[in-house]
């Protein structure tokens, strides 16, 4: 199998447009026709990792931290960034990262810290905005089913956990074929009147291109009419963070110690304890300062990330108890449920796990 298959294969599960704009995420260095004889996985591609794929024959590393970030201008091996890439380079080994996409999609990151906690009620922290867009496109009535199908088969009408749905409005359409056209009816320098349905579907923006190309190729007309039109809707099912409430209300240092047991936490850092219970949780793993407002929005009790600063501390404002348990160990069960999505995809490929450490923090108690 080549690797732009896998690759094809597993966007489908994780849609890699719907990262953050300033990640650099997909296929980093690679050969896309190259074929893959397996699969390393792991949270970040440093040269050890490298070294493992070497040692087992994988000639793919899928990683959620993209090695590769900003500022790379040459690859002279100077820092551990370039030695890594220089020598997957150089043994033909691909690396792939996923990172923000996988923040953001619904049973990505946030979705496991929330599964790891036993919250219900599970919802987006901080959904993504403007990246809903609807078609609406005029077919003649003896067509519709055709493009629907092609509608859907692109990925069009998925809302939550429903698919293939639409809208469709009766008609009646006009045109006058001219010089120039091949009319699929009618005849030159003669108007019609056609007997037409309005579809209308709802997408995200990063599947655009694919689902007016299928549109057009089920289309019978010679000049397609359609229009696309930008919602300001949430998008319930994509977005960073996410939050829930516990299945029964704990004390608040039962809480902290009931996370440290669930995440296998040495030490937490944490806010002021200003509340004695502690009913609903917002988390966000990695960095995730930025979601403090939005936890204390949504009347979170407390709320779980990492890399907060003395100031973010703050921001809870004697409303919310807020917890840094660390970049890494907010993130921990990404290389196991990557590792869980190729294994569904690909049952019979060799996929494995890197034994290497890839937390850098350690701690002496």
């Amino acid at each position: 199998m080549t690797l732009k298959e896998i690759i094809s294969a597993l966007e489908k599960k994780i849609a890699i447009r719907q990262a953050e704009d300033f990640d650099n995420v997909g296929l980093l260095c690679g050969n896309p026709e190259r074929e893959i004889t397996g699969i390393m996985v792991c949270h970040d591609a440093l040269e050890h990792v490298v070294d493992e794929a070497i040692s087992q024959n994988t000639n793919l590393i899928v990683t959620f931290h993209p090695i590769i970030f900003s500022g790379l201008k040459s690859l002279t091996g100077k820092n551990y960034v370039e030695r890594a890439v220089i020598k997957a380079i150089e043994n033909k080994i691909a690396i792939y990262a996923i990172h923000t996409a996988f923040d953001n999609d619904y049973f990505g990151v946030n979705y496991r810290i929330c599964e790891q906690l036993g919250l219900k009620n599970q919802q987006i922290l901080m959904p993504k905005q403007g990246n809903l867009q609807k078609l609406e496109v005029m077919v003649p009535e003896d067509y519709t089913e055709k493009v629907k199908t092609a509608l859907f088969e692109a990925g069009a009408g998925n809302i939550g956990f429903y698919d293939e749905c639409s809208f469709s409005l009766n008609g009646e359409g006009t045109f006058r074929p001219i010089a120039g056209s091949s009319p699929f009816s009618g005849s030159l320098n003669i108007r019609e009147n056609a007997a037409e349905q309005m579809i209308s579907v709802i997408f995200e923006r990063h599947k655009k291109n694919n689902i007016l190309k299928k549109m057009k190729a089920a289309h019978p007309y010679e000049e397609v009419a359609y229009q696309l039109i930008n919602l300001e809707n949430e998008n319930q099912y994509s977005g960073l963070g996410r939050f829930g409430d516990l299945e029964d209300a704990m004390d608040t240092e039962e809480f902290l110690q009931f996370v440290k047991q669930r995440f296998q936490l040495q030490v937490i850092r944490h806010s002021s304890i200003n509340k004695d219970k502690i009913t609903r949780v917002g988390v966000l793993g990695g960095s995730g300062a930025s979601g403090i407002k939005a936890a204390l929005m949504q009347g979170c009790d407390a709320y779980l990330t990492g890399d907060v600063k003395y100031h973010d501390f703050f921001s809870g404002e004697g409303k919310m108890m807020i917890c840094d348990i660390g970049h890494y160990e907010s993130e921990q069960f990404v290389a196991e449920q990557i590792i869980e999505i190729l294994s569904e995809i690909f049952p019979k490929f060799a996929i494995l796990k890197s034994l290497g450490k890839n937390n850098p923090v350690n701690y002496f108690l």
